[in-house]
């Protein structure tokens, strides 16, 4: 999956959003409660649609499900200028009844097709692995996708290091006293 210089630059920020808003002063998880108030906010946050997608984004948070991951992986391929249409996009999506609403809203305004396609996008990839954090520099990313049906559509050429990845991790834990699981 190859992800734009827009989709990796709002990602970060998409996730700090939410990282923002998911604990209080005192480590309380107030997720739920601060994007149900978010969302009631969204008057005020259409003028935020265009400079700052990622903090208005987070309203739809759990919200979407993806029937077709290779419809996302090709949207967050895209810059800004050169998003799909919203339209070609709405198909592959399931929005919760809640999100459907906020959606009509946003629909209204004159960048809301732009806007849906970017968070549906951020929230495509907030579910997806980041190579970058778990030690990938080089820039590609080989991730094992499964299918709809659950199985691997990955070509094989990473199994064998994959299973010694995961042979050193067992010996690890061994080493750290745990049983070797079979």
């Amino acid at each position: 999956m190859s992800i734009s210089p827009f989709f990796r630059t709002l990602r970060s920020a998409y996730q700090a959003e939410i990282d923002d808003l998911t604990f209080d002063s005192e480590g309380k998880d107030v997720l739920r409660q601060r994007l149900a108030q978010r969302r009631k906010e969204l008057p005020f946050l259409l003028q935020m649609l265009e400079l700052s997608p990622e903090m208005v984004s987070v309203i739809f948070h759990q919200g979407f499900r993806f029937k077709l991951p290779a419809a996302m992986d090709h949207l967050v391929s895209h810059a800004s200028e050169d998003l799909p249409v919203w339209d070609s996009l709405a198909d592959t999506i399931t929005m919760a009844p809640w999100a459907q609403e906020l959606a009509k809203t946003i629909l209204k305004e004159p960048l809301g097709e732009w806007f849906l396609s970017v968070a549906a996008g951020l929230e495509y990839l907030y579910g997806k692995p980041d190579r970058a954090q778990v030690g990938a520099d080089d820039g590609e990313d080989h991730e094992n996708e499964e299918n709809e049906d659950g199985q691997d559509d990955s070509d094989g050429e990473d199994d064998g290091d994959e299973r010694a990845g995961e042979e050193a991790g067992a010996d690890w834990m061994v080493e750290q006293g745990f049983d070797r699981k079979d």
